[in-house]
């Protein structure tokens, strides 16, 4: 068994092989959703998540150049971050980005065959779903958490309805999500919260990335403090 993995004990019977969340995840349970014209643009702004304290980026498909980035990326920031690649859709691309190196990989829908892809090599993975079948789906084929998608269309209490049947599965939500909403989520249950426009707002067009900096560390303590919370009760 790779290392990097870990037996569920919930399925005893056919123990599923799961990759686990990295540390950086666990020491701050933010993701950063990115998307640009082109990922030449990506490096001054995670830079400035960075001297925030959100150090797990997401690179997305959406963006024009990611694999051709990536390694750049993880040489500048492979110390201070880890660098995942999202709105993966095909077997063919999440290859390609463990191929470049990537620390994590993130797909919107229920992939099951990049699961797998993932899970053979021992990265964490995040699949996305909305429904039971599909997180289920995620979740059975060794995935690290599931990602709920679009979060904001269920809401928090979300999470509570699938604890009933699925209490094991480690959920990360995604979409309409807002820095004020993050401590919520995480109180919810939460393995860690992935926010994108409501973070970054205006830093892809000349917004100031100093202000990025400022949300990304009250997110970062907001998030803290809600950890901090539940571990307490």
């Amino acid at each position: 068994m790779n290392s990097s993995q870990t037996p569920d004990s919930s399925q005893a019977a056919n123990p599923v092989h799961r990759p686990v969340p990295s540390a950086i995840l666990a020491a701050n349970p933010v993701v950063a959703v990115m998307r640009a014209q082109h990922a030449r643009e990506y490096a001054p702004v995670i830079e400035a998540l960075v001297r925030g304290g959100v150090r797990s980026i997401e690179l997305t498909l959406s963006t024009q150049g990611v694999f051709e980035e990536l390694p750049r990326l993880k040489e500048r920031f492979g110390q201070d971050a880890e660098i995942g690649v999202g709105t993966i859709t095909t077997l063919h691309q999440g290859l390609q980005a463990l191929d470049g190196g990537a620390d994590y990989l993130v797909t919107p829908a229920m992939v099951t065959a990049v699961v797998s892809a993932a899970v053979e090599r021992g990265i964490p993975v995040f699949p996305g779903g909305l429904t039971p079948t599909e997180l289920l789906a995620g979740w059975n084929a060794g995935a690290t958490a599931v990602k709920l998608f679009p979060a904001s269309a269920v809401g928090t209490g979300y999470i509570g309805q699938l604890r009933g049947p699925f209490p094991d599965m480690r959920i990360v939500p995604s979409g309409g999500i807002g820095i004020d909403d993050a401590p919520a989520w995480i109180a919810a249950g939460a393995l860690a919260v992935s926010l994108g426009g409501p973070l970054l707002r205006d830093a892809f067009s000349g917004g100031s990335l100093t202000e990025l900096t400022t949300r990304a560390e009250k997110l970062s303590r907001l998030v803290a403090e809600a950890v901090e919370a539940k571990a307490a009760k």
